[in-house]
């Protein structure tokens, strides 16, 4: 399930590539969004009370017209936006989207174009104090928008024959390109003029194929792949009897919501193109509860829309997937046995299959919420459907589409913190995922590490789920609502819940103000950090529980540092430019035993591009742990990170040794520090 055709049930892989956000900051907000991510409390807005959100830092509710009117607002002085942020001559802002808080601060989110091209990567938001003055400036891309020419070497029609000759050994099926252009590609480093190859058809297993590759216009060279489809009274097969909002004309009731933006449900009577036939019939009862009536599909998928359309009105004041009054619409009965479901940006619009043999059509509660909320991703922070942004884009959907069962409050279909558990798509009984301990699919990882944007985006999304789950509920063994759930922690301390309401709003301003396209995991600590830190305060027990839940999937300290018994180095080692490892030492001593499962490496470098390093913890007995691969995409400055590490087959007493090599030329840096934690 996914944004453009994208799908939180698909198995397919994607181009691992890491992108890193940069984050410009001034005034009052920047202090807040700097001290998140040591966990200091430097500044702060307004002390809401205590567990309630400050109105003053809460998005208020606008209607389609006044979020219109704010949008062309923003587009009327793009120009000097533009050159109050500092943006070349060459660089032009398209106004996006616009949240207002209710102090009257403004998060304007833009793209960028360069000489008139399209820039991906190019997106930024700015916040805008009610004065008039810039806030902050939260870009995708840190680097200087420059490219050496904007003549093509390599034409449109060669990046068109090696996108379609990539699409093919994916299983598509087309033998031309739906669209070829020429952009400007900012989102994994230096930026270069590309092309921007779209091959449409359909996937191997029946998924419509939008498969973008980007071609670097100089030499030819793939720069970056992502597929575009993101994958997972009417009497409903999951859902029970439920009231439908339907239309009627004469003595014909459609499935029509006139209430909801006027979304509509079609039958596609096993077809995989075109929007199929609007479910339409003589009374306003639709559907048997099971398959043998086609309209009992398109009853669970009308009552899907409509619960997630109200879901986000109620919960966060959004009106529709784009905040604009507009109903998508939804297509049930797609292919022969297709077992998956999609969300599709190009037509604006979920897809559901009938499930192995037609018999589970994947129409149920959680996953309708989880196809729709990859609009709302692709209509906000658009997190790039790759690498760790892919990772949280899905994710995303998993926790709204957890959010959006619970709302429902729906006897036959309870909120829970599992992922497509009515649908039987394993043909075992269980659900397609886990929140609580997600690896428990099989696949999906508990926790961040270094290599984890390499990994299926449905899987790397695991941390994120970990995440929301701990600070919804807390760790270890519970039973809610009757489900029994044991989540851990990488770092073996305990997590407080804050309650999945408080959750979900914090979630939410991260993805809609705080995020890029480019937001990889250290990124989204920072954006939900300071969502809690506006909402309640950095004081407040919600912004503590924010660090502990990201502490216990791996991804920064808890308050106040490392709890356990701590070992450092703080002698610095120059790192020599595209040279040989150099090592730093730390004896360990008076311990009993081998090490912990979760033991803590504390890293701080200081480099140009982190991206050339690659760092190993090397044990008392010579083996090495990786915590850090090189990666050519990775354009951020320094290293910065605290990595876990199960090092139990290792004697706890002995030198341990951190090795650092950069292994590109044109950058160096200096080892400032390191230790090693045990809790």
């Amino acid at each position: 399930m996914s944004p453009s055709p994208r799908s939180p049930l698909s198995r397919r892989r994607v181009s691992p590539r890491r992108r890193t956000a940069t984050v410009a900051l001034a005034g009052v907000a920047a202090l807040i969004a700097a001290a998140v991510q040591s966990g200091a409390a430097t500044a702060a807005p307004a002390a809401p009370l205590p567990g309630k959100a400050n109105p003053a830092h809460s998005s208020v509710r606008l209607t389609a017209a006044q979020r219109a009117g704010l949008i062309r607002e923003a587009d009327a002085g793009r120009a000097d936006t533009a050159r109050s942020i500092g943006l070349g001559a060459q660089e032009k802002l398209v106004a996006r989207d616009v949240v207002k808080d209710g102090d009257g601060t403004l998060h304007t989110r833009y793209e960028r174009t360069y000489a008139g091209l399209p820039v991906l990567g190019g997106d930024l938001v700015v916040d805008t104090a009610p004065s008039g003055a810039t806030q902050r400036v939260v870009k995708a891309s840190g680097a200087t928008l420059k490219v050496s020419g904007l003549t093509p070497a390599v034409p449109k029609a060669t990046a068109e024959r090696r996108a379609v000759a990539r699409a093919k050994q994916l299983g598509g099926t087309r033998s031309a390109a739906g669209t070829v252009r020429t952009v400007i590609w900012a989102a994994t480093g230096k930026p270069v003029l590309a092309h921007e190859t779209v091959v449409g058809g359909l996937q191997d297993d029946g998924t419509p194929s939008e498969l973008h590759v980007v071609t670097d216009a100089a030499t030819g060279e793939k720069l970056y792949e992502y597929q575009g489809i993101r994958t997972g009274v009417g009497n409903t097969q999951y859902s029970g009897q439920v009231p439908l909002t339907t239309t009627q004309s004469g003595s014909t009731y459609t499935l029509t919501d006139g209430d909801r933006g006027g979304h509509k449900t079609y039958n596609l009577n096993r077809g995989t193109s075109g929007t199929g036939t609007l479910f339409s019939q003589g009374a306003d009862t639709w559907g048997n509860g099971t398959v043998s009536d086609p309209a009992t599909a398109g009853a669970d998928a009308h009552y899907g829309a409509a619960i997630t359309w109200d879901f986000y009105k109620d919960t966060f004041g959004r009106s529709g997937i784009k905040n604009n009054g507009v109903g998508a619409y939804s297509r049930v009965h797609y292919g022969n046995s297709y077992v998956n479901a999609f969300w599709s940006d190009s037509c604006f619009c979920m897809t559901y299959g009938d499930g192995s043999g037609n018999a589970d059509p994947l129409t149920a509660l959680d996953v309708a919420g989880h196809e729709m909320s990859h609009g709302v991703t692709s209509n906000t922070a658009g997190l790039n459907y790759s690498g760790e942004s892919g990772g949280l884009n899905e994710a995303t959907s998993d926790i709204f589409g957890t959010g959006v069962e619970f709302y429902a409050n729906n006897a036959s279909d309870p909120g829970d913190y599992l992922i497509g558990e009515k649908i039987d798509i394993n043909g075992d009984g269980t659900p397609l995922r886990y929140l609580d301990k997600p690896s428990k699919d099989g696949a999906s990882k508990d926790n961040w590490y270094s290599g984890i944007g390499g990994v299926d985006v449905h899987y790397s999304s695991g941390p994120a789920n970990h995440f929301f789950y701990l600070l919804s509920e807390g760790s270890g063994a519970k039973v809610i609502d009757g489900v029994s759930y044991d989540s851990p922690t990488a770092d073996g301390l305990p997590v407080t819940g804050i309650g999945r309401a408080k959750a979900l709003q914090i979630w939410y301003r991260a993805l809609t103000t705080k995020w890029t396209s480019t937001t990889n995991y250290s990124g989204a600590r920072t954006g939900t950090l300071a969502a809690a830190g506006e909402l309640y305060g950095t004081t407040s027990a919600e912004y503590a529980a924010v660090q502990d839940a990201w502490a216990g999937v791996g991804v920064g300290t808890r308050p106040g540092g490392d709890t356990g018994t701590s070992y450092e180095s703080t002698t610095p080692v120059a790192i020599p430019d595209n040279g040989p490892a150099v090592t730093s030492d730390i004896t360990v001593s008076g311990r009993s035993g081998n090490a912990p499962s979760n033991l803590r490496v504390a890293v701080n470098i200081t480099h140009t591009w982190r991206g050339d390093l690659v760092i190993d913890l090397v044990g008392p007995s010579g083996t090495s742990y990786r915590l850090k691969n090189f990666s050519s995409s990775d354009s951020g400055d320094d290293v910065d990170e605290t990595y876990t590490v199960n090092a139990s087959a290792e004697p706890a007493n002995g030198t341990w040794k951190l090795k650092v090599q950069d292994q590109a030329a044109q950058d160096k840096g200096t080892l400032n520090s390191w230790k090693v934690t045990f809790p």
